[in-house]
């Protein structure tokens, strides 16, 4: 197997949002490479039922944590509204229906999904909103409803979330790299640019483990 990169996140993780701009910048020096990126969706959460106003207090912190520690930008106002159901499943969903049709536009959904989410306060666990964000992408509505919806997709989405729980990732953002089937780990959970780029570096130029 050819190298690659294997990028396990959610787009509903609030840490992976913050981690966009460097997934973004270690992707453009793997390709330098030719080594390509691979989007893994992880299912952060899986819920039914509305968050009542503690955990929404407790998830607002989350996302002010980030915002401090990454710059990413985040709209606090007007955030997770009464009722909402913080189920990642759709907009990871989403992401493996887009991968089936063009796997390029998989990571360019995948920041439209976030900075709809965490800037545009957009509902994203809906998928009218959804098909729209995959038509802004390219993907035509007439192809990416029915793929989203089809028990393939489905089922290929829990495949990803079963991958990941089994290899014991249990946190996001998580960045892999594969060599001929053999797994590096380049980081779990956050890290700045600078403290992932020369690490990454060594196994481009090198092949050596870290």
């Amino acid at each position: 197997m050819k190298a690659r990169l294997l990028y396990v996140m959610d787009p509903m993780c609030s840490w992976c949002w913050g981690f966009a701009p460097v997934m973004e910048a270690l992707a453009e020096q793997a390709r330098l490479y030719g080594v390509p990126m691979h989007l893994v969706v992880g299912g952060l959460r899986r819920e039914r039922v509305a968050m009542d106003a503690a955990a929404r207090v407790r998830t607002l912190s989350y996302w002010q944590a980030v915002e401090e520690t990454t710059g990413q930008p985040f709209t606090i106002d007007n955030a997770l509204p009464e009722g909402f159901v913080y189920d990642t499943e759709p907009a990871c969903r989403a992401l493996v229906a887009a991968r089936g049709l063009d796997e390029q536009a998989v990571w360019p959904l995948a920041k439209l999904i976030q900075r709809a989410f965490y800037v545009e306060n957009s509902d994203v666990t809906q998928p009218a909103v959804l098909v729209e964000l995959a038509e802004k992408v390219g993907l035509p509505r007439i192809e990416f409803a029915p793929a989203f919806d089809a028990p393939e997709t489905r089922a290929a989405t829990q495949a990803d979330f079963d991958w990941a729980l089994n290899l014991g990732i249990a946190g996001f953002p998580t960045l892999l790299a594969e060599r001929e089937g053999q797994l590096a780990l380049v980081t779990n959970g956050y890290q700045p640019l600078d403290n992932l780029s020369e690490l990454l570096g060594m196994w481009l130029v090198r092949g050596t483990e870290f």
